[in-house]
């Protein structure tokens, strides 16, 4: 039987999940950083994430390179991704595939899936991915995470997020993660108009993601988006960036993202949606 989203949400029933699944990506902003990046010091930034982080969110994120490790570390709401990433080094991701093999170890609650959404002759294969994808995770007895990000013309990008949750968001994913309008660039009541526009496009509880948006903007971007029917939020790097320069990330964690995720969390709690408020939950 499939756990209900009470596996990854706060007691409040909103979400504020912390993703530490990058991978090339995250090699590339070590890199910027001043790093000589191996396997060891990515292994070793995971870790102190997971070990300052995770106790205070209600879900966390890894990639399959890390989980065995970062799994004792994560008492509640263990989210692994199973998205096969086409990335070049300092690139961003140019599509994904479904890792249909994986053997999610004990403790994962949840599957998430990355689809790249396009407008293009693929689109009606990436629908049939992430169809696959919500399959293998309630065959497993999992939760599913879809996270669809657009890539479009910006003067097509809002329609785009629109039209892509109505056309991902049907094949039933348990929780949808999704881009901020408009970049976080308007008003915070525009945000939270086209947060409706995307609330009336999908038949499940959602949340956002941080790409795009600067760590200290992403406090109003969660609330806007709340207001305009968002549940929480499941994001990186607005909570982990101010810490990549430092040999061990372990004090600024500390210092700087565990109050920046202890503010978020007031703010899903004070204005997303429960999940179990949402028609059909």
């Amino acid at each position: 039987m499939t756990a209900t989203l009470d596996a990854i949400a706060r007691r409040s029933g909103t979400f504020a999940m912390v993703a530490m699944d990058q991978r090339e990506s995250l090699r590339t902003m070590l890199a910027e950083h001043g790093h000589v990046v191996t396997d060891e010091r990515v292994a070793a930034f995971k870790l102190a994430v997971a070990r300052e982080l995770a106790p205070h969110a209600s879900g966390f994120l890894i990639d399959r390179e890390h989980v065995e490790a970062v799994a004792p570390l994560v008492a509640h709401g263990l989210v692994l991704a199973v998205d096969r990433l086409v990335q070049q080094p300092g690139e961003a991701v140019e599509d994904t595939s479904l890792d249909e093999d994986v053997e999610p170890p004990t403790g994962v609650v949840a599957l998430k899936l990355l689809v790249i959404w396009r407008d293009d002759d693929q689109r009606a294969e990436r629908v049939e991915m992430a169809r696959r994808f919500v399959e293998l995770a309630t065959g497993r007895g999992l939760l599913s995470v879809l996270e669809p990000v657009v890539r479009v013309p910006d003067d097509a990008r809002e329609d785009a997020i629109v039209e892509a949750a109505g056309e991902l968001g049907a094949v039933g994913p348990s929780l949808y993660k999704c881009q901020v309008p408009l970049h976080d660039r308007g008003e915070p009541e525009a945000i939270a108009e086209r947060a409706r526009a995307i609330d009336a496009a999908l038949p499940c509880p959602w949340v956002v993601l941080s790409q795009g948006v600067g760590p200290d903007d992403f406090p109003a971007a969660v609330e806007a988006a709340c207001r305009g029917g968002a549940s929480g939020f499941l994001a990186g790097r607005a909570l982990w960036t101010a810490t990549l320069a430092a040999d061990d990330p372990t004090e600024l964690l500390r210092e700087r993202s565990l109050p920046r995720l202890r503010e978020l969390c007031a703010i899903v709690d004070a204005h997303g949606r429960p999940w179990r408020e949402r028609e059909g939950a």
